[in-house]
């Protein structure tokens, strides 16, 4: 918003309707607290915005011959003239045809006209119509109505997952959802009239609950959940929702305040003993494991891209596509890291699969950690690249998962009951973790990736070299810290 520019009153939008549907109070936070820190996107999260924005440009080129309304948001007047003008003039298709009523503010994907009226498309960035969309639709709806428009036909326009590059033809499927959204128009007055209410009022008293995270996480979640005592009941491995509630309801806070007789099995139970011991457990049999991984090893992790839009042949929407590895080779006397990101638009599979093959060439077992996402790439690499299919095939047959080696065998109390590498790391080798590294998780790393890899002009010739650096650094430090695990995890075998 520039300089000068009122902010409009209080109102309703699609995605206020949506949030004021999951929590009034995530509502009231939002419009009253439009900067607030917690409504900041993460890489991670603008990766998904630009995501959505990408869709739905492409989708507006398989409806085309359409006036866009192409003012900023917060213009709602303009926007709403712009519209009513395109309307009057009857053309054929408005894209973002933007309407206000009943304190609704509604800005339209794609609005066909037809001799009977018209036809209302939601785009949608998913693989299939989800129940939250027909609340998107219902507002729409409503104040399409309001507005005076004879709407005959609505749909979600989402993407298609048998869609196959590079024939794109069929890259989006159209699902009619008139009858379903129908059906909720009726009680959107009500619910309009509460939520408007809500934003007029002072902040709102809401229990917490399961909708602070369904259909989608709260982003002020931290400012209503008091800090959780350690070691709280929901960290037990596994357990189940509906198991929780009933520990939570019988006064259970904690796992040192479970009665002894408390039945688990497996990873669980190792975490209650551990906790109350307030030491590390170690099972039997954790040697035993460690005898499948045969020297040579090669530690090896993957990063990967997984585009909404199919960009390379064979490629399917969403399909996770590994640009990324880091190897670090044990062999009897050195330890030698290997590292290949891949640079620009072009299919990287063939080259990266040719790297793979090198690097791991000498090694007679090939280390992961929750290996089967590795065995998948490297599956997918061998439809890709055939010419390296027979090696790729014994690779993939070399591949050990050391996760369920940690999981079945060993709990520190630090886990809190994960057995992600991140927890597991820092617990079991003080001293090395993520905190001092740039990117320090996989979404951040997959949202760097997109950016390196299809960020084209927009990224400077300093800004690529730096993120290549961060990058590099970020997926070296994986395959490190299961070099480190694997030595920690023998030392364990032999009691020390």
């Amino acid at each position: 918003m520039k300089k000068g520019d009122v902010r409009p009153a209080p109102h309703l939008s699609k995605s206020r309707f949506a949030a004021g549907l999951q929590c009034p109070k995530m509502l009231w936070w939002m419009v009253h607290e439009p900067d607030a820190p917690e409504l900041v996107a993460g890489s991670d999260v603008q990766a998904r915005f630009d995501r959505g924005r990408e869709v739905g440009s492409a989708a507006r080129t398989r409806v085309p011959g359409g006036v866009l309304i192409d003012l900023p948001a917060y213009k709602l007047a303009e926007r709403v003239a712009a519209t009513t003008q395109a309307v009057a003039e009857r053309a054929p298709i408005i894209y973002e045809a933007s309407f206000f009523e009943d304190g609704v503010f509604v800005s339209v994907d794609i609005l066909e006209r037809k001799r009977n009226g018209f036809v209302l498309v939601e785009v949608k960035s998913t693989l299939d119509v989800k129940d939250a969309h027909l609340a998107d639709v219902a507002i729409q709806l409503h104040v399409l109505q309001r507005a005076g428009l004879p709407v005959r036909r609505a749909e979600v326009m989402h993407l298609n997952r048998e869609c196959r590059h590079p024939d794109l033809s069929n890259l989006f499927v159209r699902e009619n959802v008139t009858a379903l959204a129908a059906s909720s128009v009726r009680a959107i007055p009500r619910k309009i009239r509460s939520l408007l209410g809500t934003l007029r009022g002072p902040l709102p008293v809401v229990q917490t609950g399961a909708h602070c995270t369904e259909p989608y996480e709260c982003p002020f979640v931290e400012r209503c959940w008091p800090p959780q005592p350690k070691h709280h009941v929901s960290t037990l491995y596994r357990l189940n929702k509906n198991k929780l509630g009933q520990l939570l309801g019988q006064g259970y806070e904690t796992i040192l305040d479970l009665p002894r007789d408390f039945t688990a099995t497996g990873p669980a139970r190792r975490q209650i003993q551990s906790v109350r011991r307030e030491r590390i457990v170690v099972a039997r049999g954790l040697g035993e494991a460690l005898k499948r991984i045969v020297p040579a090893i090669a530690f090896l992790d993957f990063e990967t891209v997984s585009p909404p839009i199919p960009t390379w042949p064979g490629c399917r929407p969403y399909d996770q596509v590994p640009v990324q590895f880091s190897c670090h080779v044990l062999g009897p006397k050195q330890m030698v890291h290997h590292a290949w990101l891949a640079s620009g638009p072009r299919d990287p599979r063939a080259a990266f699969a040719k790297a793979l093959l090198h690097a791991c060439r000498d090694a007679k077992t090939v280390l992961a950690y929750n290996a089967p996402f590795e065995r998948r790439c490297i599956a997918g690499l061998i439809r890709a690249a055939p010419q390296f299919a027979r090696e790729l095939a014994a690779l993939h047959d070399r591949v050990e998962d050391l996760l369920p080696i940690v999981r079945d065998h060993v709990y520190h109390p630090a886990f809190q009951g994960s057995f992600s590498i991140k927890d597991v790391l820092p617990a079991l080798v003080p001293g090395m973790g993520y905190d001092d590294l740039d990117i320090q998780d996989g979404g951040t790393a997959s949202a760097a990736l997109e950016s390196l890899l299809f960020g084209g002009e927009t990224l400077k010739a300093v800004e690529t070299k730096v993120l290549r650096r961060k990058l590099l650094r970020y997926c070296e430090r994986d395959t490190l810290a299961m070099v480190r695990l694997h030595e920690r995890l023998r030392e364990l075998a032999l009691g020390r």
